[in-house]
């Protein structure tokens, strides 16, 4: 058994990216113990709790609105340990049902299933006796449409095996996500709150585009090195930032930030797109290996 909760905060918190916290615990008590030794209270999270918390916030964090910036906190944790059932894959389903039953702006249902092949079958969150016969074990994140995270390790397997094991995993993942939304009507879902969004400023940002765009994209053609043409953006930068007035500058910097980085980033993917060609020059078929072309 896990207990899932979320709470958000109503106001921005003027921060320029979600600030989206996943905290995932396995404490002694699930199990009827307590720490033993010198510490007897439980203490920091363990690598393998830090990594399920990373894969929750993975599906979860893309789903939030791009303009949600209020503070975010999804705690999860097991209340009741079964040596048969391995609870980390369970995590994303419980964040996703407490997200489900609010008032905060989400997308869809997720939820996240570990699958593995024992004896050539593929079986959806496994046993750790079956986990430990496997030869694929992967942690599947999805909605009801669409995939969104793959992780995990195996032998060497086929594209065709690889598929059939994602296959599998969000077959299960929907009926998750379906039982999600019958709880939601069940319970009776809130009305999705009202939140600021994000200044925005439309002219702004039409005029930073039209100047920083092309100038961009030709430092970026030109396949210089990294201290070189770091300068070159900043220099770029700078120069945009002249053409406004101080006035400007002052009530709006961010923006005029924000809306460079935009800019220069449509113009670095445009370069990788169209010319073929990366940052430092190599072709888009050019690996680097140990430092040997």
């Amino acid at each position: 058994m896990l207990l899932g909760t979320v709470v958000s905060g109503y106001k921005s918190t003027g921060l320029d990216f979600l600030p989206l916290t996943v905290d995932y615990r396995e404490k002694f008590a699930a199990a009827g113990k307590y720490p033993g030794g010198f510490f007897k209270r439980e203490a920091r999270p363990n690598d393998g709790e830090v990594l399920t918390m990373r894969l929750v916030d993975r599906v979860l964090r893309p789903l939030f609105p791009k303009d949600y910036h209020a503070e975010v906190q999804v705690m999860i944790q097991l209340m009741s340990h079964d040596p048969e059932v391995m609870p980390d894959a369970m995590a994303g389903l419980a964040a996703s049902a407490a997200i489900q039953l609010s008032d905060i702006p989400f997308e869809c249902a997720i939820s996240e299933v570990r699958v593995a092949r024992v004896d050539g079958e593929f079986v959806v969150n496994p046993s750790y006796a079956q986990l430990a016969e496997a030869d694929l074990e992967m942690m599947i994140g999805a909605s009801a449409d669409s995939v969104m995270m793959v992780e995990g390790e195996m032998s060497e397997v086929s594209e065709e095996d690889m598929i059939a094991a994602i296959k599998a995993a969000h077959e299960a993942i929907k009926d998750q996500c379906a039982a999600q939304i019958a709880l939601a009507e069940q319970v009776g879902k809130k009305e999705v709150r009202e939140y600021e969004g994000e200044k925005e400023d439309a002219t702004i940002e039409a005029k930073v585009a039209e100047l920083a765009y092309q100038k961009v994209y030709d430092v970026a053609k030109k396949g210089s090195a990294k201290h070189e043409r770091s300068a070159a953006f900043s220099e770029i930068k700078e120069e945009i930032k002249a053409t406004f007035s101080e006035e400007d500058q002052a009530e709006n910097g961010d923006l005029i930030s924000k809306y460079f980085n935009k800019t220069h980033k449509k113009a670095v993917r445009d370069v990788l797109l169209n010319e073929g060609i990366r940052l430092d020059g190599r072709k888009i078929q050019t690996y680097v290996i140990s430092g040997v072309r």
